[in-house]
């Protein structure tokens, strides 16, 4: 299911970039908790917060919407 890739990509590009799930949220104006539901697959990011991250991960929406590999 893609919500569940969505979910897994935020937390491992999280990780990646050695970030918590408070400091990411911080960034994107966010609490810790909004980050937790969207790498638990509780909740999904708006369009605002998709494009937000693709500019901090420096990646394509269709990455972190896992439409692309």
């Amino acid at each position: 299911m893609k919500t569940q890739i969505i979910a897994e990509r935020i937390k491992e590009l999280r990780t990646e970039y050695h970030l918590s799930q408070e400091k990411l949220g911080d960034m994107l104006a966010v609490s810790q908790d909004t980050i937790s539901l969207w790498e638990n697959n509780k909740a999904l990011p708006n369009i605002e917060y998709v494009i937000l991250m693709c500019n901090i991960f420096e990646i394509s929406a269709d990455y972190l919407l896992g439409l692309k590999d």
